[in-house]
C-alpha cells in the first residue's frame, strides 16, 4: 500500500489522512514507520498534514495526531486522556456502507444523533458521521431524513457547537453538557428543564446575561442554595425553538 499511500499524497495534497483497517496486523508489517518518516519529513503536505491513530494493532488510542473510537468503543480499552484530540466514528446505521438488510431500527434516531452530537462536542471530540450509498450514489432516504433533522437543530443551536471548546466541567448529572466559546458559556440540556433550570457548575463573576438559543429575551437569574437557577417561562408547541436538546447562553460565569 505504500506506492498508493505516496501517489494519493503526492496528487491530492491532503490536509487529514485517515487510514483504517489496521487491526490484523502491526505496524511493522504495515511498515507504517517508514511511510510517516517520509510523510512529515518530505512529502508536499510535510507541514500541515494531520493523521489519526490506526497504523497498526498495537497503535490505536496510543500513536497518532488524534485518536478515533469508533461507536462508542476506545481503541484497546483504554481511556482518552482530557489533553488529546479525538473523534467518534460511526455510521448513521450500523454499517459504514450501504446495508440492504438494515431497517429503521438499525438506524439512530433523530433524538439519539443529536445527544451523540451533543454528548461528544462536550467531551472535546468531532464527530465523523458516515453515510452509506447505493451503488449508484444514492443516499437511503433515512439517511437524508437524518442529516436534514440534524441540520435544523444545528441551524438554531450552532453556535453552541462550531469553534466551541470542552469546557472546565463537561456534564452535570444526566441531562446537561457544557461547551464554552471565549467568554460564553453554553449549558446543553439533553431534555426540556420545566419552569427553572438549576446548574451548580458555573461560578458567577458579575452580572449573568442567560437566555435560551431560538428564542427571544432574556431569562431571569438568581444564587440560591450554592447554585444558578435560570428561571425557565412556559412555552407553546409553537414556541419551543428545536427538539431533544436546548442551549441556554451564558454569559458572566466561568
Amino acid at each position: 500500500m505504500l506506492p498508493q499511500l505516496r501517489d494519493l499524497v503526492e496528487r491530492y495534497h491532503p490536509s487529514v489522512l485517515f487510514t483504517d483497517g489496521e487491526w490484523s496486523h502491526p505496524s511493522e508489517v504495515w511498515r507504517s514507520c517508514d511511510f510517516l518518516a517520509w510523510l512529515f519529513n518530505e512529502s508536499p503536505v510535510k507541514d500541515e498534514i494531520v493523521i489519526n491513530d490506526r497504523w497498526g494493532s498495537e497503535t490505536r488510542s496510543v500513536h497518532g495526531g488524534y485518536f478515533t473510537t469508533e461507536y462508542g468503543e476506545v481503541g484497546g480499552g483504554k481511556e482518552l486522556t482530557e489533553g488529546r484530540k479525538w473523534e467518534e466514528n460511526r455510521g448513521v446505521g450500523a454499517s459504514f456502507g450501504y446495508n440492504r438488510n438494515e431497517d429503521v431500527t438499525d438506524h439512530l434516531t433523530e433524538h439519539d444523533l443529536i445527544h451523540l452530537l451533543v454528548d461528544t462536542v462536550s467531551k472535546g471530540g468531532n464527530l465523523l458521521l458516515n453515510l452509506g450509498p447505493t451503488a449508484d450514489g444514492r443516499i437511503p432516504v433515512i439517511q437524508q431524513e437524518r442529516l436534514l433533522q440534524l441540520g435544523e437543530w444545528l441551524t438554531v443551536n450552532g453556535e453552541a457547537i462550531y469553534g466551541t471548546r470542552r469546557w472546565r466541567v463537561p456534564a452535570e448529572g444526566d441531562c446537561v453538557r457544557y461547551t464554552s466559546s471565549g467568554d460564553t458559556v453554553y449549558a446543553r440540556c439533553l431534555q426540556w428543564p420545566g419552569r427553572e433550570l438549576v446548574l451548580r457548575s458555573p461560578e458567577v463573576v458579575g452580572d449573568v446575561e442567560a437566555d435560551l438559543l431560538g428564542h427571544a429575551g432574556r431569562l431571569r437569574w438568581q444564587i440560591s442554595e450554592g447554585a444558578l437557577r435560570l428561571s425557565v417561562a412556559p412555552l407553546g408547541v409553537d414556541d419551543v425553538p428545536c427538539r431533544h436538546a436546548y442551549v441556554f447562553r451564558l454569559k458572566g460565569v466561568r
